[in-house]
């Protein structure tokens, strides 16, 4: 019998890994000894942003590691081949401006899906979720990335 020759589709498994992230609860947490105290990192879910995005790109091996913070995972994705680019487009990643949160400012970042829509962590639901591209919490975005992997 002859071998199948199969070829993975990425950028479909891409979207279909972002799409169907809505409303789980798998980026939620990251224990780390903090100070020689056992914490979670992510705050179950307030700071959960980057381990979501730089999850989904880890998994679909289009950036180098998973990252807690938008900083990190913006480098890793530059080094791996992002880059910005001027307007929006589906599958592209999102940098949204620094809010003030208890600890300091964070930046945030998500995936455009279309349909002026994207998807982000929630800091209010601790998930992933659904919504206007430009309204996360009124901030602005201040860069779009785009990685020639996943031209179709």
């Amino acid at each position: 019998m002859k071998k199948p020759n199969i070829k993975i589709i990425l950028f479909d498994t891409y979207m279909s890994r972002i799409k169907n992230s809505v409303d789980s609860k798998i980026f939620q947490n990251l224990y780390a000894k903090y100070n020689n105290i056992k914490r979670d990192i992510l705050d179950g879910g307030d700071l959960s942003c980057a381990m979501f995005v730089s999850s989904i790109l880890f998994w679909c091996k289009i950036i180098g590691d998973i990252h807690t913070t938008v900083t990190s995972t913006v480098k890793d994705m530059e080094k791996s081949g992002w880059y910005k680019i001027k307007n929006k487009k589906i599958g592209a990643v999102l940098v949204w401006e620094p809010e003030e949160f208890s600890d300091g400012l964070h930046a945030h970042i998500g995936f455009y899906i279309g349909n002026n829509q994207a998807i982000s962590n929630s800091s209010i639901y601790k998930v992933p979720k659904v919504h206007h591209y430009a309204t996360s919490n009124n901030r602005k975005i201040i860069a779009i990335y785009w990685n020639k992997k996943l031209d179709k």
